[in-house]
């Protein structure tokens, strides 16, 4: 046997062993330990590296779900429940398609028009509720899919289900309790208030409302619930047909007196199901209750019959995940980088991953602490989280995955790229490390590629590459020297042609007239960053007047702070950087910008931005704030006044919660500027 193939059948072991651990924290304790996103990257990977085997998933890992806890009567489902397979790009959907297809062509059964219905996959807890004769007599948790447990006295304190239906019939339906994001909120204040554990999610705050002895405690908790699939049902004299579709059921559970997701839809093509997926892959944070994605079920009920179900999974339906902000990746190696300020950070070089709709293959490890913190090393698999414009984060090692032989990573005592002999210190006071020389070729290039990037002066067309041919050609050597180039002087370099040339020129010639922020912002002084530079600039209005400030000065602006302000003073006193900005103002021209600043209720407020907003870029949202009165910061603090979270916020909407900040919406946001 290769060595491959022994390290594929160990991990195999290994992760089978690690999602039965998590079925059970899911499933009998209400208590996971890792979100419902990592969970599915770990079964992904399993399922992939069974099929490599020759081995068929299901003959290796038990089925999802949970024996009924000794606590509440065992009741045996009288039809057994399911969960769907899973799918996660339009692709594997056709797929699925396709394979329906298949099946009902191997059944040698015509279907003029296969049609579909699709629906939000609520994030809560499955319930099966039993009606004789219009009565509720039973509600059931979904257990392990053939026994659940008995629910019923904490299932009757919820208003969405009703004692009674509109109708005497026999009725076994399946629906999702839920509970909202601000009830769980409340609920968790209250629990921390008394000393208790916190629920992670609103899927696991309506599970331990539902498994509550005391029904007084699940109805002070207003759960919610859909219902979405009927099971059996005998109409009796009522008048009331069996549904054919799927659609007809939905339609009958509401006419019962059920409630029913508003938002199903009834589809004739993969186009439409991909339309619907997508629109609410937009909106998903706008509902008042979680979805993961959206479940497809073919609407003719006949169909369902005929195709029928697979060991684990009904064949007739699928859940069509939305991108994962959360999946499992390897660390394959982890690389010390060198920013322009001397900072060194390290970066984790991880097997490629795709998430959040884009594919990942390296992630920031921020400093030595929080490696430390993680306990994070070469060959871990990790959990890997990114949501929207946030920068690819490490949030946890799994640790029953780690290699045999992985050793802690250990700083380096030198790093390539420094200057000098490359030797790096950890800063006073904090948990970065810097070179202990700033000066060296790396580093130069590092401070000019700023210099022009969109955070500096923003010389449109001059990127890293442009400003590395201008070094090695020796056409320039600081950044004073782009605003000496000619057309001449760019047309003969290898891969420039005229125009290439003149728009460089141009790019440069727009660049000589700036506010004082953007050339301070540009200078890539440590601490000095655009909005840090924006309240220098208001505040001094000149370079005259901010060179001859003291520390005191400068670091008297709200939102500068000490050690900001003592950076960018030791920056101006150095004689090297005098001369830097003495020949920079000979080809720049400073203009002050005027804003009018507006009485609003940001004046003097500190605001932070998360997610992306949909009606205004990052930078209009931000210019409307200072122009507000406000001030932008980029991390969430007990100062924060506010965050706006846009879709698909990140975890500073998660500190804001804990830190009591108020959320705004992005309507709620253009109110308080209007």
């Amino acid at each position: 046997m290769s060595n491959r193939a022994t390290a594929e059948k160990k991990r195999l072991v290994e992760l089978q062993r690690l999602v039965a651990h998590h079925q059970s924290l899911y499933h009998e304790h209400d208590a996971p330990v890792i979100s419902d996103e990592a969970y599915d990257s770990l079964i992904k990977e399993l399922v992939q590296l069974e099929a490599s085997l020759g081995l068929d998933y299901g003959a290796t890992v038990s089925a999802i779900g949970a024996p009924a806890r000794a606590a509440f009567s065992k009741v045996t489902h009288a039809v057994p429940q399911w969960s769907f397979d899973n799918v996660f790009s339009h692709t594997e959907l056709q797929a699925w398609v396709e394979k329906l297809k298949r099946h009902i062509a191997d059944a040698d059964v015509v279907v003029p028009k296969l049609t579909f219905v699709a629906e939000h996959k609520i994030d809560g807890l499955k319930l099966v509720l039993t009606y004789q004769a219009g009565r509720l007599v039973q509600a059931i948790t979904r257990g392990d899919g053939a026994v659940g447990e008995d629910v019923t006295h904490t299932a009757r304190t919820i208003t969405d289900i009703p004692q009674m239906l509109t109708a005497p019939v026999d009725l076994i339906c399946v629906g999702e309790v839920w509970l909202k994001g601000a009830e769980l909120a409340r609920i968790n204040r209250e629990r921390a208030a008394s000393g208790e554990a916190l629920f992670a999610n609103p899927r696991n705050a309506a599970a331990g409302s539902l498994r509550q002895l005391d029904p007084a405690v699940a109805r002070s908790r207003k759960l919610s619930m859909f219902c979405y699939d009927i099971d059996a049902f005998t109409p009796y004299d009522t008048g009331l047909s069996v549904p054919v579709t799927q659609s007809e059921e939905l339609a009958l559970l509401k006419r019962l007196g059920l409630v029913v997701n508003t938002h199903a839809k009834h589809c004739t093509t993969i186009e439409a199901i991909q339309d619907f997926y997508t629109a609410w892959t937009k909106q998903r944070h706008d509902l008042p209750y979680g979805i993961d994605g959206v479940v497809i079920k073919v609407n003719e009920i006949a169909v369902q019959q005929l195709v029928g179900y697979t060991a684990r999974a009904p064949r007739f339906g699928v859940a069509y995940k939305f991108p994962a902000e959360q999946v499992t990746t390897l660390v394959e190696a982890i690389e010390l980088q060198v920013g322009r300020t001397g900072v060194v950070t390290p970066v984790a070089h991880l097997r490629s991953v795709l998430v959040d709709g884009s594919t990942v293959a390296r992630a920031t490890l921020h400093n030595e602490d929080q490696i430390k913190r993680l306990d994070i090393r070469i060959g871990d698999t990790i959990i890997l989280q990114k949501a929207g414009d946030v920068i690819p984060e490490v949030v946890a090692v799994i640790h029953e995955l780690r290699p045999t032989g992985a050793k802690p990573y250990r700083f380096p005592k030198t790093v390539l790229g420094c200057g000098g002999d490359g030797r790096i210190e950890r800063i006073p006071g904090e948990a970065a490390y810097r070179c202990v020389v700033l000066e060296s070729e790396y580093l130069h290039r590092q401070r000019l590629h700023y210099f022009v990037s969109k955070a500096g002066l923003n010389l449109d067309g001059v990127g890293p590459k442009i400003i590395d041919q201008l070094l090695d050609t020796g056409l320039i050597t600081e950044s004073y020297d782009l605003f000496t180039l000619l057309v001449d002087d760019l047309k003969v370099l290898p891969g420039f042609k005229i125009k290439a040339a003149e728009n460089v020129i141009a790019a440069i010639t727009a660049a000589r007239t700036q506010p004082l922020y953007r050339l301070l912002a540009a200078l890539g002084i440590d601490q000095i960053g655009e909005e840090t530079a924006r309240l220098i600039a208001r505040q001094f209005g000149t370079m005259t007047a901010l060179v001859q400030a003291t520390v005191e000065d400068i670091a008297g602006i709200h939102g500068v702070g000490l050690i900001g302000a003592t950076s960018l003073h030791s920056w101006l006193r150095s004689p090297r950087n005098k001369l830097l900005l003495q020949k920079l103002l000979a080809h720049i021209s400073l203009i002050v910008e005027s804003e009018t600043v507006r009485t609003t209720a940001l004046v003097g407020k500190t605001v932070v931005l998360t997610g992306t907003l949909q009606t205004m870029t990052r930078d209009e949202a931000k210019d409307l704030i200072r122009l507000a009165g406000g001030v932008v910061s980029g991390s969430v603090s007990k100062k924060t006044d506010f965050v706006v979270a846009g879709e698909k916020a990140g975890t500073k909407a998660d500190d804001a919660r804990t830190l009591g900040v108020t959320i705004l919406t992005e309507a709620q946001f253009q109110t308080l500027v209007a």
